[in-house]
């Protein structure tokens, strides 16, 4: 399935400058040159080539390479002038948005974003070759220079025509305009209609996972804190959850044939229900059957898994009742050969939801096996992450974030928020990179993989530094031409500073404080800027930055295997506290003086305020209006 555009380029290749390939820069991109116009997402043409009155139709769009002689009037955009020697240097043209939803005046999120055509473009280093005069729809983006009361004539527009976007360029295009290039082409090109879960929805339909689901979530009310029948429960409860679990037992028989590869675990499953039900309903214990589970063995993108677990579901409900979910793996191409590559990953197993019972319609966005109750603890061989979860509500959130601060996205950006698929790939190739970062680098003794009680901003510190090695190596892959890694580097900063900020309580969210910290770096490293209440990121230059707070953590984990655990936390406090003001009533703000070093650690914890690093007023005002949306997410699956 093709995920990104695919272009078709006329044969005048009369604007195409010397040494721009525009063949090279689109395959740089993950878009694909087709030969049959008929099979194009978007046309690129010279303006000697528009061969159509009207829309090509079915949303196919348009990129017209401008000039003079042949633009008269297509989508409101006539060209007036040819510009003979023009030196370098263009004005970005103004556009006025409405209020942004901080400001008083804001409204309701909208359901599309802006996007900024000059995203990562060096307008002093473009050359006009054609004025342009528009009417009707049509709207600038460039301009020749001028002054605000006397703009200098548009070089470069944007219109609709029925249901296409076009896109007319007067400007040369040469090895300094590649980006201008992709942004219109990607602005213009026709968004995929992707089909998501509805592939499988028959596994889902089907009545024996209808009667399972039926029989789970009746059982569920009737099951204790720690998965056992509750103390209250009357004869006729143990009895109605023998019949429940028998009815359980007997859809999965019938199912078992729809799962092969898992034959062992599902008859292990059925054996552990009816032992636990032959018991009399006390704790149950599913070690058995989770053994039996090995989703990571083969990794096959399509397949389905049908999984049943006594457990708690994390950010969801926190008792084990029994659980059932439908699942499919994601596992595509690109994704395969990382893995197999530099970024071995052998326990990550990348997952969607088809269906499941009450305990995932939460904010659980994982299946891991430690939550599943069992008499023992195993060493276990996988970790699953719904990646469709995540990407959906990535989508829903960073597309109302955008809308309320009126930032403006890379073209490439707007699609990634427009496809569920292609997010959802996206942050399969982030968790595959996160997650495996956990247990490499420089680490503190103490690794963060082991339960312990530790002052919350280190954890921070852990996921926003496997997030940013993340990071820094979708940049790497970017400049080796993998198309997908522009589109990560995307995901985690969006998702850091609008969802991560204000997702969950102010008690010890240090996944919330990574948010705060990212966010408030970039401002203070001035590429990202809130001025006349609006958000703006300098594309070209918050790369930089990003990466230096991935070095500076890793510099803070280097230094830690010299300190004693009191010295890591406080110079950890003291890099974090440097950017995001702490509570004024922070003991920790006050310094070593204040706190109890000559105890153990647990006062050294005790002594972090539940919100020892407060919304900043940008994030309490956007919280306000973004809370909802995030609300909403609960359950989504895209």
């Amino acid at each position: 399935m093709q995920y990104f555009p695919r272009v078709w380029l006329d044969d005048d290749r009369s604007w195409a400058g010397k040494g721009f390939s525009p063949e090279a820069v689109l395959a740089h991109r993950g878009y694909v040159a087709v030969a049959d116009r008929a099979d194009a997402d978007v046309l690129v043409v010279s303006s000697q080539a528009v061969d159509f009155d009207q829309s090509p139709g079915d949303g196919v769009g348009v990129v017209i390479l401008a000039s003079q002689a042949a633009v008269s009037g297509f989508a409101g955009i006539h060209a007036t002038a040819s510009i003979a020697s023009a030196p370098r240097g263009l004005a970005a043209a103004v556009v006025d948005r409405p209020p942004a939803g901080l400001h008083p005046s804001g409204g309701t999120p909208g359901n599309d974003v802006a996007e900024d055509l000059l995203a990562r473009v060096d307008v002093q280093q473009l050359t006009a070759t054609t004025a342009l005069q528009l009417t009707g729809s049509a709207a600038p983006f460039l301009r020749l220079p001028g002054t605000a009361r006397d703009p200098g004539a548009p070089v470069a527009a944007t219109s609709v025509v029925g249901d296409s976007r076009v896109v007319v360029l007067g400007v040369d295009l040469d090895d300094q305009s590649g980006d201008l290039f992709l942004n219109s082409v990607a602005y213009a090109a026709r968004r995929r209609i992707a089909t998501g879960t509805q592939r499988h929805s028959d596994i889902a339909a089907h009545p024996a996972w209808l009667l399972l689901k039926e029989a789970v979530t009746a059982l569920r009310p009737l099951q204790a804190k720690d998965g056992s029948l509750r103390e209250d429960a009357a004869p006729q409860d143990r009895a109605q959850a023998t019949r429940l679990v028998l009815q359980i037992t007997a859809a999965i028989d019938e199912l078992a044939p729809e799962f092969p590869y898992d034959a062992d675990y599902l008859a292990a499953t059925v054996k552990d229900l009816l032992r636990w039900s032959d018991g009399g309903f006390g704790v149950p214990d599913f070690l058995d059957s989770l053994n039996a589970f090995h989703p990571e063995i083969d990794r096959i993108d399509g397949r389905r898994h049908l999984v049943l677990f006594p457990m708690y579901t994390q950010n969801g409900n926190p008792d084990r009742n029994v659980e059932a979910v439908l699942i499919e793996v994601i596992w595509p191409e690109f994704i395969a050969e990382l893995e197999a590559g530099d970024y071995s990953n052998k326990l990550f197993v990348p997952i969607r939801f088809l269906d499941f019972t009450p305990g995932y319609d939460t904010n659980s966005a994982v299946l891991f096996p430690e939550t599943v109750a069992m008499r023992e603890v195993p060493k276990f061989s996988w970790g699953a992450i719904f990646a469709d979860r995540e990407a959906a509500r990535f989508r829903a959130v960073v597309t109302a974030a955008a809308d309320i601060t009126r930032l403006g996205l890379p073209p490439d950006a707007a699609r990634l928020l427009a496809d569920q698929e292609l997010s959802e790939q996206t942050f399969v190739m982030w968790d595959l990179i996160h997650d495996r970062t956990h247990m490499h680098g420089d680490l503190p003794f103490d690794p963060f993989m082991i339960k312990q009680r530790m002052p919350y901003f280190l954890y921070t510190l852990e996921e926003l530094r496997c997030d940013l090695t993340a990071f820094r190596e979708a940049v790497k892959l970017e400049r080796d031409g993998l198309p997908q890694a522009r589109l990560v580097q995307y995901a985690i900063l969006f998702d850091r500073i609008f969802r991560f900020a204000i997702t969950g309580s102010r008690v010890r969210n240090y996944d919330g404080l990574g948010g705060q910290f990212l966010f408030a770096w970039l401002h203070q490293h001035h590429v990202l800027h809130w001025t006349d209440n609006r958000l703006t990121i300098d594309w070209d230059a918050v790369t930089e930055p990003v990466l230096d707070l991935g070095r500076q953590i890793e510099h803070l984990y280097w230094q830690s295997i010299d300190r004693s655990k009191a010295g890591h936390w406080l110079a950890a406090y003291q890099l974090v506290s440097a950017t995001v003001a702490p509570n004024p009533m922070s003991t920790w703000a006050k310094g070593p003086d204040f706190l109890p070093l000559d105890g153990p650690p647990k006062g050294l914890t005790d002594a972090v305020l539940p919100d020892e690093f407060p919304l900043s007023m940008f994030y309490e005002a956007l919280n306000r209006k973004l809370a909802p949306v995030v609300s909403a997410t609960a359950g989504i699956t895209g």
